[in-house]
């Protein structure tokens, strides 16, 4: 499995023949003016789209936030045969196709065989966080062959992760969004995975590799890289993570 690292939560892997994209955000730094707050993102993609070459499927955890869906990101959406993301994303995006909760879809691989997307839960903060910040999915991709990779969307929930862990043991990657994420409409509780949850949750996903994402590029990320890797460390998990470059195409092995 090749990954690159675009930035934010946005990342390109290699699977079974097949280029996946998850959460496409390729706008410029800019502020985005929403009601109530402001969200500015800080980087542009190490990567632009262009040169990424053939994009097969979209992961789109949701359609709601311009850090996991930007406007770029939408104009590109049509470019790429296949988009995965929420039911409700499905009614708001032509094209779409929406997976609900535990609902797979069967993608043929350039060697004849076929790549398994199935649709797991996400939570995007506290309990009853869908009713202010909408339904969020993550994936879980399967092949005979080939490594099983959760991807886990803005999802701040380590119960769920569990599900899902004794659902598709064993996961071989997990690509965990972290940063802490937070927003006044919520008193400031965390969106997406804290770095001590992320421990946790790797705990629950042993022995897969932890790629880490969505912990830099954005002012409501409140922790970044650095702390993610030092609560690996202090927990002894350091050498169960691979932090990944900007732009850089890494070979997990």
């Amino acid at each position: 499995m090749k990954i690159t690292h675009i930035g934010g939560p946005t990342a390109a892997f290699e699977l079974g023949g097949l280029t996946f994209l998850i959460d496409p955000a390729f706008d410029e730094p800019c502020e985005y003016q929403l009601p109530g707050r402001v969200m500015r993102k800080l980087t542009g993609p190490a990567v632009p789209f262009a040169e990424l070459g053939r994009v097969d499927v979209a992961l789109v955890s949701h359609d709601q936030h311009q850090d996991n869906l930007d406007d770029a990101g939408r104009e590109l959406l049509p470019s790429i045969p296949t988009v995965l993301s929420t039911p409700d994303a499905a009614t708001r995006i032509p094209g779409v196709r929406g997976l609900a909760n535990w609902e797979s879809i069967e993608l043929p691989r350039p060697d004849g065989g076929v790549l398994t997307v199935t649709g797991v839960p996400a939570l995007h903060g506290p309990e009853g966080a869908e009713a202010v910040l909408g339904v969020v999915t993550g994936f879980v991709l399967q092949g005979d062959g080939l490594p099983t990779v959760y991807v886990s969307g803005d999802n701040a929930n380590v119960g769920l992760v569990k599900e899902i862990a004794d659902r598709f043991a064993p996961i071989d990657v997990a690509v965990l969004f972290a940063g802490a994420a937070r927003t006044t409409l919520l008193d400031g509780a965390n969106l997406t995975l804290t770095s001590t949850d992320a421990v946790e949750a790797a705990r629950l996903l042993a022995p897969a590799t932890i790629i880490p994402v969505h912990t830099e590029g954005w002012t409501h990320f409140s922790e970044g890289p650095d702390t993610f890797v030092a609560a690996f460390e202090a927990a002894g998990l350091a050498d169960r993570v691979t932090l990944l470059r900007h732009g850089v195409t890494a070979t997990l092995k």
